[in-house]
């Protein structure tokens, strides 16, 4: 399999601008800039855009690893925060709200572990990740 999106940029680093665009459509010439990745200006940006991935990436994975265990979940909610420091992705932290009923606080924690370390957006990413979470 394989994904693919277009990245245009025109301009100078600071000064100019640009737009994402995803095969599927999902971005559609998408608004980038110095002031949506920087500062508060309208539009995304990539480290917007990895965190969007990597809470749908370890929330799909978490959910697997549940129902292969056979405590399917209700629902889980997901809210990365990704840390961008000098540069450089420092943290991506992952939030977790669960609803899932009849499983042990220990067997949760081990599914969760896996998510965390296995997903693909988590094998990918060179930073630390961290995951907090509530079980109900």
């Amino acid at each position: 399999m394989k994904r693919k999106a277009t990245a245009v940029w025109q301009g100078t680093g600071k000064e100019g601008k640009g737009h994402l665009s995803t095969e599927t459509g999902v971005l559609d010439k998408t608004q980038y800039s110095f002031s949506s990745r920087f500062e508060d200006g309208k539009g995304t940006n990539p480290e917007e855009l990895i965190a969007a991935a990597h809470a749908g990436c370890f929330t799909m994975k978490l959910s697997f690893n549940l129902t292969g265990a056979e405590f399917p979940p209700k629902q889980l909610t997901t809210e990365c925060i990704i840390t961008f420091e000098e540069g450089t992705i420092k943290q991506s932290k992952l939030v977790l709200k669960a609803e899932v009923e009849g499983i042990s606080e220990d067997k949760f924690a081990e599914l969760v572990k896996d998510a965390e370390k296995n997903c693909p957006i988590s094998r990918l990413l060179n930073t630390e990740i961290v995951v907090e979470y509530t079980l109900n």
